[in-house]
């Protein structure tokens, strides 16, 4: 790795640490140049916006979702519903371990998607996630997109009730275990193992 690339790489290194403790608000192009020890203009010849580096650092976030979720897949069963139970644990695993992350990467509102493949970044979890809803529910009579978009939706939102409290003060259950089951279960039908009598 030439000295650029490790320059450009520790920026990114230190945004994800600094992310991690203090929020995405916290994230200036000034903070993170002091923080990686070099001046406050360095950070622009790689970067040439703030938008730049915050993508960039999602990105960073999306490459260690995808880690996770493949650690996840390898250790559960190979039927879909287990397999997306796995992928839900993961993702929800990741919200509440990695906040200012998880709300960082999918704020396409504040990124710029095509910025250094982050949307290339992003895709593949939502096309595996496609692909396990149409193994799970062959021949259903919506498209597994649309199926795995809603799924998604009702996760996230799901995740993000739960790290601001409010499904917790709503419901008085901590455990996201049971709300996991009824997401799956409202979107991909009964378990195959479950008995609808």
């Amino acid at each position: 790795m030439d000295l650029d690339q490790g320059l450009r790489a520790r920026l990114v290194e230190v945004g994800v640490e600094l992310l991690q403790a203090e929020g995405h608000t916290a994230l200036s192009l000034r903070e993170i140049a002091r923080r990686a020890g070099v001046s406050h203009g360095a950070p622009r010849r790689y970067f040439p916006t703030h938008l730049s580096l915050l993508s960039a650092i999602a990105r960073a976030g999306f490459t260690a979702l995808a880690a996770e979720v493949d650690t996840a897949l390898t250790a559960a069963p190979p039927e879909p519903r287990a397999r997306i139970l796995a992928l839900s644990r993961a993702y929800t695993g990741f919200a509440a371990t990695r906040r200012g992350m998880f709300e960082l990467m999918f704020r396409h509102d504040l990124l710029q998607s095509g910025y250094l493949g982050l949307r290339e970044a992003g895709l593949p979890l939502f096309r595996l996630l496609t692909g396990l809803v149409a193994e799970a529910r062959p021949g259903a009579g919506q498209p597994p997109e649309v199926t795995a978009g809603v799924l998604w939706a009702a996760l996230h939102g799901m995740a993000e009730l739960r790290n601001w409290g409010s499904l917790q003060l709503a419901t008085g259950a901590s455990d996201p275990a049971p709300f996991l089951d009824a997401i799956l279960t409202a979107h991909l039908g009964l378990d195959s193992g479950d008995d609808p009598a």
